[in-house]
This record gives structure tokens, sequence and C-alpha cells, in this order.
């Protein structure tokens, strides 16, 4: 379980004098954090990164987190063992609550393959402000996908810890949006994306 309570000594939280309510009234829409889990290859990043587009087409403001992204700069001194990957979820969940509060449609596109660190993440942003969307994917079609052959490397023995391969992958089993997306196209998952957050979610005031 990650800890939430790792506050550093002598420091003291100021609150804002603009409200997240004020920044959602400038903005014309409610801020949330969508995040798309899955295997490698699932689709998470592409989905995501098109969401955002047409989100911003329309006038929202929006930022995407990316995995590989977050790993060069934020997260560039872990590694992939469990103790990594939570401290890793830890770092991107309390980068995401902040952009909440600034009023901002957060799109992060993480594996975050235990359960137990997606139920932390829900509880830190808080359950109606969290939409955890699951990019369901055979691993054998995100291994034919795998244009970096990460895959191929992690079955040779050359990389460890790779999920799906010698580390697990908990599927979710609550997530507030399913997409199979080794059946459907981009444009239906994206479309299917953007429904939920317009007519579910009512993001747009």
């Amino acid at each position: 379980m990650i800890s939430s309570t790792m506050n550093s000594e002598n420091i003291v939280c100021y609150d804002s004098l603009i409200t997240r309510i004020d920044r959602e009234k400038l903005n014309g829409h409610k801020s949330v954090v969508t995040w798309f889990t899955g295997l490698s290859g699932s689709g998470k990043s592409t989905i995501a990164h098109e969401v955002e587009k047409r989100l911003f087409s329309l006038g929202c403001h929006t930022f995407v987190f990316d995995g590989d992204n977050v790993r060069h700069g934020l997260c560039g001194d872990l590694g992939f063992t469990p103790k990594d990957r939570k401290e890793n979820i830890r770092r991107i969940g309390e980068m995401v609550k902040m952009f909440l509060e600034a009023g901002v449609i957060t799109l992060s596109a993480f594996i975050s393959p235990f359960r137990v660190d997606r139920n932390w993440l829900r509880e830190l942003i808080s359950p109606e402000n969290f939409i955890e969307i699951y990019c369901r994917c055979p691993i054998e079609v995100c291994e034919k996908r795998d244009v970096k052959g990460l895959y191929a490397k992690a079955r040779a023995g050359l990389i460890s810890n790779y999920t799906g391969i010698d580390s697990a992958y908990e599927e979710p089993e609550n997530s507030d949006l399913v997409i199979d997306t080794n059946l459907l196209s981009i444009e239906k998952s994206v479309n299917m994306t953007l429904d939920y957050l317009i007519n579910v979610k009512k993001i747009i005031i």
C-alpha cells in the first residue's frame, strides 16, 4: 500500500485565493482525472492523446501524462521493481491532484499494474474526480503492436520486471469504463471515452 502521509517537516500548505470552482467556471468545464490503465501496447497513450485533441478543440484545458515522458524527468531515478512502481504512481498521483485543483482535465496513461495502487489513487484523488479507464487487450495483440521490441527483449531475458512477462498485471475489477482496444478502432475508442466524459460525467459546464 502506498503511504498517504509522506509529509515534509516544517512545511506549511497555503490555500489558494483562487479556488478550483473559480477555475472551472472560467474554463467552462469541470476538472477531472482520467486514468488509462492496461498492458504496454494496449493503446492507452494513443487514445489519451486523441481524446485530448478532441477536448482541446472544444476549448477545454487539458494535459496528457504519459508513462515514458514522466520517467524521462520526474521519475527518471526509478526502476521497475514493485517498490519503484509504487513510488512512480505516488509521485504521479500527487502531481495530477494539483492539476485537478488547477481546473485541468488530465489524461494519464500508465500501465499501473497493481490494483492496490490504482485503488490508492482513487482515494487520493477522490472517487468522484477519478475515472479509471481499462484499455483491455490480449497480450498476444499487444506484442504484435510492439514497435520497440520490448516484449521480445523481455521474453529473451534482456529486460526484467516487464509487465505481462515476468511481472504481473492485475486486471481492474471495477473500472469506470472498459475499452476492448483489440476490437474497436481508435476513433470508436475515443468516441466511447468522450461520450462517458461529456454525457455521463457531465464535465462541460
